[in-house]
């Protein structure tokens, strides 16, 4: 479905139109013969009025509008939805992260919690902070271990309640939490609204963490008890459904104390940060090596790992810690690109943004590019 197509002569073309007299979505493809048979009656088949206004930007057609609104920056669509109830139901329809998937726009935003009752979302480009409505979970949920993923403009939640392991998932186009279908075999620590069950590994781990690279999905390190780590990962071929087991591919030893693997992906490039140097390290894929690059802009090592978060940013990496200082405690986001190289050992970190009395501990961090 094109988003900038301007051609009122065809017949047969659909074009992303949108019609509302009641708030409710009616066409996202009216072709472009209905529509023009419409505006010859002055009225739609609704008993809508066809007028200067009819058009979400006066002056253009619903297509261009919509490409127009598409290229908005996403901070912004909550103040387009108050306008009007036409573009309230544009908005929640989720139809402009469509249209931007489509013409290749992407903004990252970071998802992120600090204090245990809520969670935050920072946007870059305006450096801002939003609050994000709080989770309508018990405290058991609220204080417990837990893990997130963005997929899409959802964030998830994977956690535990008191009674059962829970699954919340946050909309960027509603606003609002929702509860979704448990795991086949629900845990914690460790998507889609149904989940499919993958064959063994050939070790069983936790504390481990995955990743995609080459259209493979991997799982590195982690512990088989609580005394034994696991140097070796394992490669999951979706074609085959087959593992495949790479003995030595995460020498760094963890321990029952330490964190997860803190590991990220730019560009089909695998990054981890060892905890006890504070350097991070580049992956060998040829020699199943790792090369030193340089140190983190924040310490690693004074919690073994935890409460930093270590991820990818587009074509950057990005760390989110704390900081003390005689002002008070921070949480400051920076950022690497590969790119830009390494020089002598030094890698130029950015400071992305950061926020003051936040405290220094990140308990779950997650990148949202939509």
């Amino acid at each position: 479905m094109e988003g900038n197509s301007m051609d009122s002569e065809a017949p047969k073309a659909k074009r992303p139109m949108l019609s509302s007299s009641s708030g409710s979505l009616l066409n996202l493809a009216y072709s472009a013969g209905e529509e023009d048979e419409a505006r010859s009656r002055g009225r739609a088949d609704d008993g809508h009025l066809f007028g200067s206004s009819d058009s979400f930007l006066p002056g253009l057609l619903d297509d261009v509008a919509l490409t127009c609104l598409a290229r908005a920056c996403r901070s912004d669509y909550a103040s387009l939805s108050c306008l009007n109830m036409r573009f309230n139901t544009l908005i929640k329809s989720g139809y402009l992260y469509g249209l931007r998937r489509l013409l290749g726009i992407v903004e990252q935003w970071v998802f992120m919690v600090c204090d245990p009752r809520g969670w935050e979302a920072f946007d870059p480009f305006r450096d801002r902070w939003m609050r994000l409505p709080k989770i309508p979970c018990d405290d058991c949920f609220n204080y417990a271990d837990k893990e997130s993923l963005a997929v899409g403009s959802e964030l998830l939640v994977f956690g535990r309640e008191l009674f059962e392991f829970a699954i919340w998932k946050y909309s960027v186009t509603t606003h609002g939490w929702s509860k979704c279908e448990g795991m086949n075999r629900p845990r914690c620590l460790f998507a889609s609204g149904k989940w499919e069950m993958l064959p063994s590994m050939h070790s069983p781990r936790r504390l481990c963490s995955g990743f995609f690279m080459d259209d493979k999905f991997y799982v590195i390190g982690g512990m088989t008890s609580p005394t034994d780590s696991l140097t070796c990962a394992e490669e999951f071929d979706l074609k085959t459904r087959k593992w495949r087991k790479i003995e030595g591919m995460y020498p760094n030893v963890n321990r029952a104390a330490q964190a997860p693997p803190l590991v990220a992906v730019v560009d089909n490039q695998l990054y981890a940060v060892e905890y006890l140097t504070n350097m991070v390290k580049k992956y060998n894929k040829e020699g199943n090596s790792w090369d030193e690059l340089g140190r983190l802009p924040v310490r690693a090592d004074s919690s073994n790992g935890w409460g930093l978060a270590f991820k990818s940013y587009g074509e950057a990496l990005l760390v989110v810690g704390g900081q003390r200082a005689p002002e008070g405690e921070s949480i400051v986001l920076n950022i690497w690109r590969p790119k830009s190289g390494v020089r002598d050992g030094t890698l130029n970190w950015e400071v992305l943004g950061g926020k003051e009395n936040a405290g220094v501990f990140v308990y779950n961090c997650a990148v949202m590019g939509c």
